[in-house]
C-alpha cells in the first residue's frame, strides 16, 4: 500500500526542483532541501526492495530508471550531434551514465541535471553493500558519508568528484534505510529534536560563513547543504504521519500528486531543456526575474510544455514500471488495474523517482555534463 504522505512530499520536491531552476530564488534550497529528499525517498524504497527482493532490487531498479533517459536521449543526442558534439565511445554514457554523458555547448546547459540520475545510479548499485553494512552496524554506517565530507571540505582529505557526491548525499539516502527500518520514527522526541536543532544551526553557521556565488544557496556549499538537509529530513521522515487523509478527500490534488509521481522522472528531465530554450524568449519580450506576473508565467509555461511532453512519452515511467500505460495517471479505472498497478509496485518495493533560468554555475570544465542544477 502506497503512502500519501511520502508521495506528497516527493511531488512537492519535484515542483520545488522546477520551480527553483525557473527563477533561481536560493531561498527556496533552504525552505525545501529537495534534492536530498529525493535521495532520502529514494533510500527507503531501495532498502524495501532489498528487503523483499535482495541484490535483485538493483536491476528492477535500473529497469525503472533508464527507460525516460533513453528517450530524452533519443531525441536530444542526435541533435547534439548534428550541432558539433564529436562521437566518440563516451556517447554511450547517455544509456548507462555511471559517469557524467558527453554534451556540447547548449547541451550541457539543458542536460545539466542528470548528475542526479549518476548519483542515483551509484547509490542504487552501492546500496546491497551499504544496506548490508548498514544492518549490522547502523550508526557507524550513516556518519561514515558526513565523516567523509568533513574531511574533504576542510581539506583533510582531496577526495575525487565520485567520493564527494557520496559524501554530499549518500548520507540523505542512508537516512532513508533509517526511515525504512523504523529508526527515525521509534526516536523520542528529547532525542530527535535537539539532534535536527543541533545539525540545523551546524549547516547554517557553515552557509553564512562560506556563502557562494549565488548567495546562500545550499547548492554552492556542500557540507552545509549535507547538514541543513539532515535536519531538514529528520523532521519529515522521523514524524511522518501514516497517511495523508485530506489528501484523498481532494480529488484535484490527489490527481496532481499521483500524476507528479508517476511522471516524476519525465518532469525532472524534460523541465531543465525547456528552461534554457526559454530564457531568450523570455527576456526579449521583457519579462525580468524582477516581474511576478513574468516569473509567474515563466513557472506556467514550462509546467504546460513539460506536461505536453508527459503525454507524449509519460507512459514509458509506467512499461519500466510494468503498470498499464495511462495518458493521464490516476484516473478512474476498473479495480483489476489498480491491483494490476499495486502488485507491480510491491513486487519493486519502489515508486517513482525519481536553473533558474540564470544557467547553474558549471562544476568543471569540458563538455562533459557536470553543471550543478539542483
Amino acid at each position: 500500500m502506497r503512502n500519501t504522505y511520502l508521495d506528497l512530499l516527493r511531488s512537492l520536491a519535484i515542483v520545488r526542483v522546477v520551480v527553483y531552476h525557473v527563477t533561481g530564488w536560493a531561498t527556496l534550497t533552504l525552505v525545501f532541501p529537495a534534492m536530498s529528499v529525493m535521495f532520502a525517498l529514494a533510500g527507503s524504497l531501495m532498502a524495501a526492495s532489498l528487503t523483499r527482493s535482495g541484490p535483485a532490487a538493483v536491476g528492477r531498479r535500473l529497469r525503472r530508471l533508464l527507460p525516460s533517459l533513453w528517450v530524452l536521449a533519443v531525441v536530444i543526442v542526435p541533435a547534439m550531434l548534428f550541432t558539433g558534439l564529436t562521437v566518440s565511445p563516451r556517447v554511450l554514457l547517455w544509456l548507462f551514465p555511471i559517469a557524467d554523458p558527453p554534451a556540447n555547448h547548449w547541451g550541457a546547459l539543458a542536460l545539466s541535471i542528470i548528475w542526479y540520475l549518476r548519483d542515483y545510479l551509484w547509490f542504487v548499485l552501492a546500496s546491497p553493500v551499504a544496506f548490508w553494512l548498514f544492518r549490522r552496524a547502523p550508526l557507524p554506517t550513516l556518519l561514515a558519508p558526513y565523516l567523509l565530507l568533513v574531511t574533504i571540505e576542510v581539506g583533510i582529505y582531496p577526495a575525487p568528484p565520485v567520493l564527494r557526491e557520496f559524501g554530499l548525499y549518500f548520507g540523505a539516502w542512508l537516512l532513508g534505510f533509517a526511515h525504512h527500518a523504523g529508526m527515525l520514527r521509534r526516536l523520542p522526541g528529547r532525542l530527535l529534536y535537539p539532534v535536527a536543532l543541533a545539525l540545523a544551526v551546524g549547516g547554517g553557521a557553515w552557509i553564512v560563513g562560506h556563502p557562494g556565488p549565488r548567495g546562500y544557496d545550499l547548492n554552492d556549499n556542500h557540507l552545509g547543504n549535507a547538514l541543513w538537509s539532515a535536519a531538514f529530513i529528520l523532521i519529515v521522515l522521523g514524524r511522518a504521519p501514516a497517511g495523508v487523509a485530506w489528501l484523498s478527500r481532494s480529488r484535484l490534488v490527489d490527481r496532481a500528486v499521483t500524476v507528479l509521481n508517476r511522471r516524476a522522472l519525465t518532469v525532472y528531465l524534460w523541465h531543465m531543456p525547456f528552461v534554457v530554450a526559454l530564457t531568450p524568449l523570455f527576456d526579449v519580450v521583457g519579462w525580468s526575474h524582477q516581474d511576478p506576473v513574468g516569473l509567474a508565467i515563466r513557472v506556467l509555461l514550462v509546467f504546460a510544455l513539460v506536461g505536453l511532453v508527459a503525454l507524449a512519452v509519460g507512459w514509458v515511467e509506467d512499461v519500466a514500471a510494468r503498470r498499464r500505460p495511462e495518458l493521464v495517471p490516476g484516473g478512474p479505472a476498473r479495480s483489476a488495474d489498480a491491483a494490476e498497478r499495486s502488485a507491480a509496485d510491491a513486487a519493486d518495493g519502489t515508486g517513482t523517482t525519481i536553473g533558474r533560468a540564470v544557467v547553474p554555475a558549471q562544476r568543471t570544465a569540458g563538455a562533459s555534463v557536470r553543471i550543478n542544477a539542483r
